[in-house]
């Protein structure tokens, strides 16, 4: 199970030049930051845990992930969400399906007569957990200090591949959802490689929501990585036409990317270059390939096909 120790490579976006960071290419259950993140759980046993908690969107990568975690070590996952879409229950695909697959038990609050209004999150710190060593609860996209000794394995393989190379600084640039990876990879940074930054962008809940997953994690602010405005303010999961037609774009690298989080991404880098960023930039690409099965025939049934 290939889990760490990912390929670097050279890729062309229109002029720029952009480094690559593979992370796709580990294991599939566990693509990309999820690797890194629940690396802790992998490489160390729990032997009192029966029952893994996890919350979070009915097609979210950690879903999938935990469950395939789940299965390996012989728990069982109840993962609570928001809302189960009956289009999704009616034709299961992509992370919720594979969950389910992988027998996880996928919990909609909506249904639930003594929610009282909490958000998953607190229903389960309310409801659910009960102090007890059989269960573990994973927050939302890996959200915790339990993930930052993987993330602190990936920083290593980012400083000595920049080590090998003629580059006398190196931007780490990545897309954030609760902002974990580009956090821990910032602070590692810091104390191995000053000569690495870490720049990222709010693709959920904006900038201001971001900084407060960040505060939850490290309160030192000069720890934390910088956050790069967007254009404009999107909607998580919302269908955006230059989301579409970026990832149409990035078809020219060779590299499949996935459509929730990396067009943003993209388009923020291409923002910074026309702002004037000269230092070479490594783009991590977290993996979450799976989800197209469902974005895909979205944005083709809103937008068609485009030409290329």
């Amino acid at each position: 199970m290939k889990l760490s120790h990912t390929p670097v490579e050279a890729v062309c976006l229109g002029e720029h030049k952009v480094y690559v960071k593979r992370d796709d290419l580990l294991h599939p259950e566990f693509s990309g930051n999820k690797a890194r993140k629940f690396a802790y759980f992998l490489e160390n046993d729990f032997p009192s845990v029966r029952q893994l908690i996890g919350y979070g969107s009915p097609q979210a990568n950690s879903l999938y992930s935990l469950s395939a975690l789940a299965k390996l070590k012989g728990w069982r996952l109840d993962f609570y969400v928001d809302h189960l879409p009956s289009y999704l229950t009616e034709h299961p695909c992509g992370n919720y399906l594979a969950a389910l697959d992988n027998g996880a038990n996928i919990i909609d609050l909506s249904r639930k007569t003594d929610r009282d209004g909490l958000d998953s999150e607190a229903y389960i710190r309310q409801r659910v957990l009960t102090g007890s060593d059989e269960q573990l609860f994973v927050p939302e996209g890996g959200r915790c200090a339990f993930a930052e000794p993987g993330v602190a394995q990936l920083a290593r393989e980012i400083a000595s591949w920049k080590s090998a190379q003629p580059l006398n600084e190196l931007v780490v640039f990545l897309p954030s959802g609760t902002g974990t990876t580009a956090l821990y990879l910032q602070k590692q940074f810091l104390a191995i490689d000053p000569s690495i930054s870490v720049m990222t962008c709010a693709v959920v809940g904006g900038d201001e929501y971001l900084k407060k997953q960040f505060l939850a994690l490290e309160q030192d602010e000069a720890l934390h990585p910088q956050i790069v405005p967007a254009a404009k303010r999107y909607h998580f999961g919302k269908l955006y036409p230059e989301f579409y037609q970026m990832w149409h774009e990035l078809e020219s690298t060779g590299i499949a990317f996935e459509l929730l989080y990396d067009p943003l991404g993209w388009l923020c880098l291409k923002q910074l270059w026309q702002q004037g960023l000269a230092a070479p930039v490594l783009y991590l690409h977290q993996g979450g390939l799976l989800g197209n099965q469902s974005m895909l025939p979205r944005y083709r049934r809103k937008f068609g096909e485009l030409e290329r």
